[in-house]
Parts: C-alpha cells; sequence; structure tokens
C-alpha cells in the first residue's frame, strides 16, 4: 500500500509553491466536487476489480491519487505511474513515495508491446492535440484492457457554469482541447482494433474499459 504524506497545499520548492489543475481537483473541499470525483473512483474501483490484473500502467497518472486508491484496494500486484507534467510528478513522489512514477510522454510510451495487464488513462486524452496518437499508444503496451476516460460533453461543462466554473469562457476547461460527448467518444474508439467491454457514465465523465482482440 502507497505511503502517504500529509500534504495540504501541494509542495513547496525554492519558496514557490508546486501545484496542478489535478492536483486542485482531488483536494478540492467543493461537495459537489468531491461527490462527482468520489463517485468517479469508485466506478474505476468496481470496473477493474472483477478483471484480477497483476500489473497495472496509469499513463498521465498526475500526483498518482488514481493508483493509491488502487493500492488501497488491493487492486493490482505492480502499479506504475507516468505523465508529462513535471511538477505533477515532482509532488507525487513527495505526497506517495511508495508508488512508481515517472515523467513521460504518453503519445511515446517508453514500454515494449503488450507490457501491461491493464493501462489506464483517466481525464487525459481531453488534453492531448493528437489523442488518437495516444489512444493507440495505450493499445500498444497493453496486454490485454485499457480503461479509457473524458469529458462527457456538453453535461462536463453545464456542471462547471453551475459551479461558477470559468464563467467568462462559459464552463469551458482552459486545459481541454478535445471535446466529446459520449456517442462521439465510442465513435472515435471503435475505430481502432480493440472491443468496448463495458461503458458507464458516471457523470459527468464517459468511462470505457477496452479489451484487444
Amino acid at each position: 500500500m502507497a505511503k502517504t504524506n500529509n500534504i495540504s497545499n501541494g509542495m513547496v520548492k525554492g519558496g514557490q509553491k508546486l501545484s496542478t489543475s489535478n492536483y486542485e481537483k482531488h483536494s478540492t473541499k467543493n461537495p459537489i466536487g468531491r461527490l462527482f470525483l468520489n463517485n468517479f473512483l469508485n466506478t474505476v474501483v468496481t470496473t477493474i476489480r472483477p478483471l484480477h490484473i497483476k500489473n497495472i500502467l496509469d499513463a498521465g497518472c498526475g500526483e498518482g491519487f488514481t493508483l493509491t486508491r488502487l493500492s488501497k484496494e488491493k487492486i493490482g500486484d505492480s502499479l506504475e505511474g507516468v505523465d508529462f507534467s513535471k511538477d505533477a510528478i515532482e509532488i507525487g513522489k513527495k505526497m506517495y513515495p511508495n508508488l512508481k512514477l515517472g515523467q513521460a510522454d504518453i503519445n511515446k510510451l517508453p514500454y515494449r508491446n503488450n507490457s501491461f495487464d491493464l493501462v489506464i488513462a483517466t481525464e487525459v486524452l481531453e488534453h492531448v492535440d493528437y489523442p488518437r496518437r495516444a489512444l493507440r499508444e495505450l493499445i500498444r503496451v497493453s496486454n490485454k484492457y485499457v480503461l479509457v476516460t473524458v469529458p462527457n460533453e456538453p453535461w462536463f461543462t453545464v456542471q462547471r457554469i453551475l459551479r461558477g466554473k470559468n464563467l467568462k469562457q462559459l464552463g469551458r476547461h482552459p486545459e481541454h482541447v478535445q471535446y466529446w460527448s459520449s456517442q462521439k467518444f465510442v465513435e472515435f474508439v471503435r475505430r481502432e482494433k480493440i472491443k468496448i467491454e463495458v461503458k458507464k457514465l458516471p457523470f459527468p465523465w464517459t468511462m470505457l474499459l477496452l479489451k484487444k482482440k
């Protein structure tokens, strides 16, 4: 199980606080935000648990919050995470020193084909300029399963407006460059040679469990 250090406001380095939008999301005190996030993580756990997975890669792991939850749930014997953000990895290593975290580009993952029983990418593909390239990398390094989630539009943006987020941008998340409804995301994934095993809609996200054919 990952060891946790008590860090409430990111990490201070050189007199400056390191933080990321993912860190802020997972550390929010907003009750609605907490409700959505807890439901999301519970859905991840209930989707993965029946698979009896041994090794897991979290591509776009942020600070390691999802991997830590999986560790607490005793899911997987080996857990590893990579993220493009140096700050996220630095914070994650400080918060969860027992986790194996490293910096890497999702468009060119530093692993051989079929390296992991399960590869997950939660809240990642909406941030990248070339999501199909990233999805193919997730599939390439997976031996069997891939779990991907993205915001379910327009509901994700609507709930941000209702919560008073980025009102000047009509609720648009400043770091998102891709926007999919649940149906459009399914269509996007179906262009690859992979089976959609499970589809779930933990509001306001779309979650797909994919299985290699």
